[in-house]
């Protein structure tokens, strides 16, 4: 099970420092207290209004609902479960697509599908076509392990299957998580759709908040 991961925002250095995750040191040398004009701060001591302010930076810990609790926004999309089905030259193998997410722009909340190869290259033509986004690469064909006379399995290794499985899963991840591709109809009809319809009307999808 893929770890979820919640996003919370930083302070910076000084939050990383006061929150005891880091360690100061410094690399100067002791001077003499001479103040910054105007300012108040020494060298040698920091006043008392430089160190409330740096205490206002303390971080609020976190309680176990913050820490634990569902992400306000999460998307997870992971590819499973490789199947080979066919002989000869009609044998393929299949992936089993899973998506969950929270997003309002997608109808389902929880969908699996399975798809072959050929539909992520049909889905990233579709997204070169129609959308102003720069598409992945996919994992490369592997024309050299479709030669005939192999004394392998070719593209039905088990180890070249794991290996597309990966990159056909970071393909996919990095796709859904862009905001302009999620408006597009090839990527809803890819994750959420038993079947894709080649002949589709291309076009955007409205989420709940624009209904």
């Amino acid at each position: 099970m893929r770890a979820r991961v919640r996003v919370v925002a930083g302070c910076g250095l000084a939050g990383y420092f006061a929150s005891g995750r880091g360690r100061a040191r410094s690399c100067l040398r002791p001077l003499s207290p001479t103040p910054f004009a105007g300012t108040g701060l020494f060298f040698g001591k920091m006043s008392d209004t430089a160190v409330a302010d740096t205490r206002r930076l303390n971080s609020k810990p976190q309680d176990l609902t913050d820490a634990y609790g569902p992400p306000s926004n999460f998307l997870e999309i992971d590819i499973f479960n490789p199947q080979t089905v066919g002989v000869g030259r009609a044998r393929f193998t299949t992936y089993e697509v899973r998506m969950r997410t929270n997003l309002p722009i997608f109808k389902l909340k929880e969908s699996c599908v399975r798809r072959r190869y050929s539909d992520f290259e049909w889905l990233k033509n579709e997204l070169e076509r129609d959308s102003k986004i720069v598409v992945p690469p996919l994992p490369g064909k592997a024309l050299k392990r479709q030669l005939p006379f192999r004394g392998d399995e070719g593209i039905f290794e088990e180890s070249f299957i794991e290996e597309r499985r990966q990159g056909l899963e970071q393909f996919i991840n990095k796709i859904a998580g862009h905001p302009l591709a999620q408006n597009e109809r090839c990527l809803h009809m890819f994750l959420q759709e038993e079947a894709i319809d080649r002949n589709y009307v291309p076009g955007k999808v409205l989420g709940e908040k624009d209904c």
